[in-house]
């Protein structure tokens, strides 16, 4: 999978990956991110969401050929991600952030999982599970009965999926990336923890502690909605056994 390109930035016409860009005041790190995103394959579009950007951002994207759908409002933490996948048009959907640089070749991992049959290539998650976010993430992946997925989920870029995936899921899902994590599993697709990629050292925005109270919160609200989702699908226990628990005598 070695990518060639030639002179100015452009999206393939008939893409087989699409690079899905959330964008909210990321001028500074995009160029670098925009260009790792084209050199995952060499039939790439980089679709860009941009979000109440206001210093420059959906500009660069579109000089550098992205195809960009712009709202002049925050749309709050991964809407981006839904709006990107409705508007793709590749066979194979890879996320990341605008803030993140990460290496193509890190990248392209993701995308041969799915090439080779995977359906969901996640980001895997190799340390233990001793803050709020891992926690979560890890009791998750252990009631849907995928422990194996440690604390790998949706909720970290970059992630990848097959068209499949997007289908069963549905985009409008993927802006509550647990709730899509457990559709997934309770739709039987292919998930797999790929390749563990450092993205946390390297996004600033996250660092200050209020705005990481609120980040937490509002993950911890998304695992539990993640939680309801696949209840509905695979009833109150989650296939989960009662071992011949005669109820009917605890009156």
């Amino acid at each position: 999978m070695t990518a060639r390109f030639h002179g100015k930035y452009r999206n393939a016409r008939h893409p087989k990956v699409s690079v899905i860009i959330p964008v909210k005041n990321e001028v500074r790190t995009l160029r670098r991110v925009i260009h790792q995103a084209y050199q995952v394959h060499p039939h790439t579009e980089v679709v860009v969401v941009a979000n109440g950007s206001t210093d420059g951002s959906k500009q660069l994207a579109r000089r550098m050929g992205a195809r960009v759908y712009s709202y002049g409002h925050s749309l709050g933490l991964d809407v981006g991600r839904s709006i990107g996948a409705r508007k793709a048009r590749g066979r194979i959907l890879l996320f990341t952030d605008g803030d993140i640089i990460i290496p193509a070749y890190q990248l392209r991992k993701l995308v041969r999982a799915v090439d080779n049959g995977v359906d969901v290539a996640l980001n895997r998650y190799s340390g233990r599970p001793v803050h709020k976010i891992p926690l979560v993430k890890h009791a998750l992946n252990l009631l849907i009965s995928r422990p194996d997925l440690k604390g790998a989920s949706l909720t970290t870029i970059p992630h990848a999926l097959s068209r499949k995936a997007v289908r069963r899921i549905g985009t409008r899902k993927l802006a509550v990336p647990p709730k899509a994590h457990a559709v997934a599993a309770a739709s039987g697709l292919r998930m797999k923890a790929v390749e563990f990629i450092e993205v946390g050292r390297t996004n600033p925005k996250k660092s200050h502690h209020q705005n990481r109270q609120r980040i937490e919160s509002l993950i911890i609200g998304d695992h539990l909605e993640a939680l309801g989702a696949y209840i509905r699908r695979k009833g109150q226990r989650g296939r989960h056994t009662d071992m011949g628990r005669r109820r009917g005598y605890a009156r």
